[in-house]
């Protein structure tokens, strides 16, 4: 018996601290999970060092009466399960040595108890209560003795109890419960509130537990519904996917983007080149021939490229008879259509200046454009108008 009372404690214990109930449950409202236990059975006095009328020791079993009571419990979690009850002893005239008892009811107890379920506690709850469970009880009340007049007043004592439940939950709906209930009740008032079996009785009981209905429409506990996330999934990695690829795609375009600038930043800071020793007709000396550079895109005659066109001029002012052939050209960069009016309007640009500015006759000057030019490895250098001087025959 003291095993059954130390693994009792052991479990309480293990209640506010262990609990095999992983899955998520269907909250409860406050008026759920409660139930009634109806419980009938024997009591007995452990034992006694003291005789009765007849002389013999008080034990267990030869000095057995009647008992019933009452439970009311609230199930906290499918392990634990509080309660208060109440139970009354019929006639047991031996608990206080009389000879003789005339009230019904010797002795009664109330007080309020903790039930875990092993069950659930160590193997996890299945999702409805199952055939056959165990639980370990205890609880602490107050126990209150009737003697008749011959032996004094009536006596009032704090009590313990310790016990298992062996219990078995019948119907489809898991609604009832009958119980096999030994358990032992301590007086612990006298002698330093020790547990004393000459204070002690023990009870077997038989009990048949009601489940009243819940807000879940059972008479337990339920799990909350199984979520599928599959698609949450499937469309977290197709977005984790997609967001792959634009990073790479993002990473391409910083890259090239990087080159672009790079590329950009030497055609800027790239001198432009004078040249001296490029013959474009076998007819024509060094001297006679005067190249006016563009920047890409652009038509405009640059303020470095002035000098050359004033070049021109001055050597047309100076010789009378002369006239200049100007040939525009654009590199292969860019649209074919807008580069073939780009070549033609540079050739046309030199002319213009040659007239409006340095006063050069129109019709002494021949502009041309002549299309995308290949006559430089280097390209920026195809950008250009080539101004061939001309003596008349």
């Amino acid at each position: 018996m003291k095993k059954i009372i130390i693994a009792s404690a052991a479990a309480l214990a293990l209640a506010g601290t262990a609990n095999a109930e992983f899955a998520p449950l269907t909250p409860s409202k406050p008026f759920d999970n409660y139930s009634i236990t109806l419980k009938g059975g024997v009591v007995s006095p452990m034992w006694n060092p003291a005789k009765d009328a007849e002389g013999k020791h008080i034990t267990f079993g030869r000095n057995m009466r009647g008992i019933a009571g009452l439970e009311v419990r609230k199930q906290i979690t499918p392990s634990l399960g509080l309660g208060i009850e109440g139970e009354a002893m019929f006639n047991t005239s031996t608990f206080n040595h009389a000879p003789s008892m005339h009230n019904i009811v010797d002795q009664t107890y109330v007080g309020g108890f903790g039930a875990i379920n092993l069950n659930n506690l160590f193997a996890g709850y299945a999702g409805q209560p199952r055939l056959f469970e165990v639980e370990a009880v205890a609880g602490i009340g107050w126990l209150h003795g009737f003697k008749p007049a011959s032996e004094g007043k009536d006596f009032d004592d704090l009590a313990t109890k310790f016990g298992v439940n062996f219990n078995f939950n019948l119907g489809e709906e898991k609604a009832w419960t009958v119980g096999i209930k030994p358990s032992v009740l301590y007086d612990i008032s006298t002698h330093g509130a020790r547990l004393n079996r000459h204070r002690a009785v023990g009870q077997i009981e038989a009990g048949v537990t009601y489940h009243f209905g819940n807000s879940n429409g059972t008479h337990s506990f339920t799990f909350q519904p199984a979520v599928d996330l599959t698609p949450y999934n499937d469309q977290i990695n197709a977005l984790r996917a997609e967001n792959a690829a634009l990073a790479a795609a993002n990473a391409d375009v910083v890259a090239a983007n990087a080159a672009l600038a790079a590329q950009l930043d030497e055609c800027i800071n790239k001198p432009v080149p004078v040249v001296t020793n490029t013959v474009v007709e076998q007819t024509n000396t060094l001297e006679s021939i005067r190249y006016v550079y563009y920047r890409i895109g652009s038509s405009t005659i640059a303020a470095d490229q002035k000098p050359n066109v004033e070049m021109i001029a001055d050597y047309m002012k100076h010789n009378p008879s002369s006239t200049v052939v100007v040939k525009g050209y654009a590199s292969k960069d860019g649209n074919l259509d807008f580069n073939l009016k780009l070549a033609a309007k540079r050739a046309e640009a030199v002319k213009t200046m040659l007239v409006s500015k340095y006063g050069i006759k129109a019709d002494r000057i021949k502009a041309e454009g002549e299309g995308i030019g290949n006559m430089f490895k280097e390209e920026s250098w195809n950008r250009v108008a080539i101004c061939i001087l001309n003596e008349a025959e």
